[in-house]
């Protein structure tokens, strides 16, 4: 299957609890980088402006917006069993899943959780190599997600993924006490 259009290798997916710190997550990212609008638990009118001023946002720096469960504004594409012409990226925590992804001719599993994080509270990550399996001989080009940033990335790259996504990493850190532990999203 050829792709509709170019794949990301960057993602930031956006939540509630981002807050006012997502326009500035924006900037965070390279050109040509995607943006995952998730936003699920805020009132449609709200979600709907919120999503206009992300894709005006993300059409100045040149990113690739997807959007998952419902809206009534498109986007580049979805995340999820939507219908799209455009992109369509897939959530995949198991092989099952990807073996959806596949039968809806998804065009990037995010693989999740590599890595601990704070968006699923007490999952344990599965690492590089469990998450490779998952979509393993599928071609169908894999994210990884889940405690990640720039840093893990390069560790894993080896394993085959195409990208990352994260939502942390993208956000601006504060400054912490040197015993304090920060995880990445």
């Amino acid at each position: 299957m050829a792709r509709r259009n170019p794949i990301p290798a960057r993602w930031l997916m956006t939540d509630e609890r981002m807050g006012s710190a997502l326009w500035r997550a924006l900037t965070r990212l390279p050109p040509g980088s995607g943006v995952v609008f998730r936003h699920y638990a805020t009132p449609e009118p709200e979600r709907r402006a919120l999503l206009r001023r992300v894709k005006r946002i993300a059409q100045a720096r040149r990113l690739v917006v997807v959007v998952a469960g419902k809206s009534t504004i498109t986007a580049d594409g979805v995340h999820g069993r939507a219908r799209t012409d455009g992109i369509r990226t897939w959530p995949a925590h198991s092989r099952r899943e990807a073996l959806a992804g596949k039968r809806e001719e998804a065009d990037a599993l995010f693989v999740s959780p590599i890595h601990a994080t704070r968006s699923h509270d007490g999952a344990v990550g599965i690492g590089p190599a469990q998450a490779m399996r998952i979509g393993r001989g599928l071609g169908i080009p894999m994210i990884a997600l889940g405690g990640m940033n720039e840093s893990r990335w390069r560790q894993i790259r080896r394993f085959g993924f195409h990208g990352w996504a994260a939502i942390d990493a993208w956000l601006p850190t504060t400054r912490r006490r040197p015993d304090e532990r920060q995880d990445p999203e």
